[in-house]
């Protein structure tokens, strides 16, 4: 099913996890407007960086959310969050500063232990942006560098 120009429901919805673990991780009906807001976000994330985006996650079922150790409050468990990766753009720190420079309407920007950007699209988005680098420091309020420290 094609969400929008360059995305379709099998780019938020493709799991090893759920391959190797015989997790039916098909949306029901009523997450199908939330990921296609998420697309809808994400043309314009991709438009921003110039470059074609690597989704590494996007939808997870219940089950699935169980079995990669999400959070029970994931928004990914309502098709409302992505987590991905522009290699051609540069490094995650670099993606989340340009996503918090532009206009885009996002609900969530974060940068997770400098390996990908989870960014997430609500009805009402609070353009919160959000770092982690450690688990048990948990999630830091802005975007900082490696050394804690905020960038712009």
């Amino acid at each position: 099913m094609q969400l929008t120009a360059n995305f379709l429901l099998t780019h938020f919805t493709a799991s090893e996890t759920a391959e190797r673990s015989t997790i039916d991780n098909s949306p029901p009906p009523d997450v199908l407007a939330n990921l296609a807001r998420l697309a809808a976000g994400l043309e314009e994330v991709q438009a921003l960086l110039g470059a074609p985006i690597n989704i590494s996650s996007g939808y997870r079922c219940p089950g699935l959310n169980r079995a990669v150790g999400g959070s029970a409050t994931s928004q990914h468990v309502l098709g409302m969050a992505a987590d991905f990766t522009c290699e051609a753009f540069g490094t995650p720190i670099a993606i989340a500063a340009a996503i918090q420079a532009s206009d885009i309407a996002f609900d969530q920007c974060i940068l997770e232990f400098n390996r990908w950007v989870h960014i997430s699209f609500s009805p009402n988005p609070r353009g919160r942006v959000l770092s982690i680098y450690d688990s048990r420091e948990g999630y830091l309020e802005g975007l900082r560098g490696t050394d804690g420290n905020l960038i712009a």
